[in-house]
């Protein structure tokens, strides 16, 4: 191939766009498909992340790349002390508050962002490596908080604001909850921005004990659960992204960040088709939305 058609090739090279969803611990296989695009030596034009999704978005968008952030949340969670010594870090509230009030010891996102994060993180989104998008709830807005611009730790610490586990936060004159709220697959704000759109969906769903009930935590987060799967299904519907990718981590509750490893082996197989739906399009190209018959 001469110069000139080398060119062309690279300037016809598909774009892609990513969006990695929402799910809690479930979450932690974006490091696995992260490393598709990195093993086939490209990077996504642009990113949007919901809760667990953007707290791994802004990592890989800040340079990081997926291995390490891979290798960093294994040793952090690899045993039930340094996660204890972080949640302790950082609770806000006392004891006395939970027994006399019945108010619940929250985590502060920010506090405990600054022990899961690797520490060369930039303070701004203007300073990260590629564009990037955290998607949390407005909660007395009643609608989502979109940030690509300004501090980048309370954007991303209001997007993982579980309720009732995760302080909300105050930041641009809105309270902060959960991203996955209101759009726990955040692809339609990439739509138009690459020629490729690709989007990990991990939010999953309650699967049954044989012999019990869920307990009240677990019947919170689990309709929580069915909750976001609704509203991703229903987007769907209205658009489908070229490339959804669904890595088999269902059976994960969403706080199990101490089963990290095998999260993370159980997203292997999705990794392996994700690069080939990826090499697919790359070799022929994305056929337009009509060919395919939307």
């Amino acid at each position: 191939m001469n110069d000139a058609a080398s060119a062309r090739a690279a300037h016809t090279r598909p774009t892609i766009a990513l969006a990695l969803g929402a799910g809690g611990a479930r979450g932690l296989a974006h490091l696995v498909l992260l490393e598709a695009f990195d093993e086939l030596g490209i990077k996504p034009a642009v990113i949007a992340g919901s809760s667990m999704g953007a707290v791994i978005g802004a990592a890989y968008a800040a340079g990081v790349s997926a291995r390490q952030i891979r290798s960093h949340a294994e040793r952090l969670l690899h045993d039930r002390a340094p996660v204890m010594a972080a949640l302790v870090e950082a609770r806000t509230g006392r004891l006395a508050d939970l027994i006399a009030r019945g108010n619940p010891l929250l985590i502060d996102g920010e506090r405990f962002l600054d022990r899961l994060w690797p520490n060369i993180l930039p303070e701004r989104f203007e300073d990260l490596r590629l564009p990037f998008l955290a998607v949390a709830t407005d909660y007395y807005g009643r609608t989502e908080a979109v940030f690509h611009a300004g501090p980048l730790l309370p954007a991303v610490a209001g997007s993982m604001a579980i309720p009732g586990l995760v302080k909300p936060v105050r930041h641009g004159g809105r309270l902060l909850v959960d991203g996955g709220a209101v759009n726990p697959l955040p692809f339609d704000h990439l739509i138009g921005r690459a020629s490729l759109l690709v989007a990990v969906d991990v939010t999953g769903g309650p699967s049954p004990h044989p012999t019990r009930a869920p307990g009240g935590f677990a019947t919170m987060f689990g309709a929580l659960q069915i909750m976001q799967g609704a509203i991703v299904e229903a987007k769907l519907k209205l658009y489908r992204p070229e490339i959804v990718v669904r890595p088999a981590v269902d059976h994960f509750r969403v706080l199990d960040f101490l089963q990290a490893r095998a999260i993370l082996a159980a997203a292997e197989p999705a990794k392996e088709a994700l690069k080939r739906e990826i090499e697919r399009h790359l070799e022929h190209g994305t056929p337009s939305r009509n060919a395919r018959g939307e």
